[in-house]
């Protein structure tokens, strides 16, 4: 009997296999040519160690164009490293949006997942500068990760408090149900630190479950 009901389970699997192999092609085959691609056009060690032959950052540009980095640098004037990581940085979001746009229901909203840890960051930052009166709004904006913007962000404008920062703004966010539980009207005595912490940890559970 333990051997039948182990065999059954043994066809049960090959079967489970064989169904999602046939509908491979027509939900993830083009999403799992995307991510191939996207993985053949990382630098290699070898072209690490010629980067590390340049003796300037033209160099670093001549070496890049190369790859399939190609020409993204091909409109900098100016360049300095500070500007390198934001064009690499730009077109990793192009790519990731790319592969966002095309993906099915579920890996979409994985990858939409793995935005919010961006997001969180971004709001932390804008949240804290505000409060501060650090820096003016626009300046926060663009201190922002691109990986972590999102429409209801730009919008922090029109919030004077955190409570309405809330619930005039963030409600409506893809993180806006981890402020849920937050005292806001103690969010000014509490450091940006800890108000991560919190957020990051309401989007561990969401993620778990």
């Amino acid at each position: 009997r333990e051997k039948e009901r182990g065999a059954r389970s043994e066809r049960e699997r090959e079967t489970m296999s064989w169904t999602e192999l046939t509908t491979f092609n027509a939900f993830d085959a083009y999403d799992d040519g995307i991510v191939r691609g996207f993985k053949s056009a990382l630098l290699t060690e070898s072209d690490y160690e010629n980067l590390m032959q340049c003796n300037s950052l033209e160099d670093v540009k001549m070496f890049l164009q190369a790859t399939d980095y190609g020409t993204f640098l091909s409109n900098v004037v100016e360049l300095d490293p500070a500007t390198i990581v934001e064009k690499a940085t730009q077109r990793m979001v192009e790519e990731y949006n790319y592969l966002v746009g095309n993906a099915g229901e579920t890996l979409s909203a994985y990858l939409d997942f793995l935005r919010h840890p961006y997001m969180i960051d971004n709001i932390v930052l804008v949240l804290s500068g505000t409060t501060r009166n650090d820096s003016s709004l626009s300046k926060l904006l663009e201190a922002c990760h691109p990986m972590g913007m999102f429409e209801e962000l730009l919008t922090v404008g029109v919030a004077s408090t955190p409570k309405e920062l809330y619930e005039l703004v963030l409600i409506e966010s893809p993180v806006g149900k981890y402020f849920r539980n937050f005292q806001f009207e103690d969010m000014h005595e509490l450091k940006p630190e800890l108000i991560r912490a919190r957020l990051y940890k309401a989007y561990l559970e969401d993620f778990y479950d």
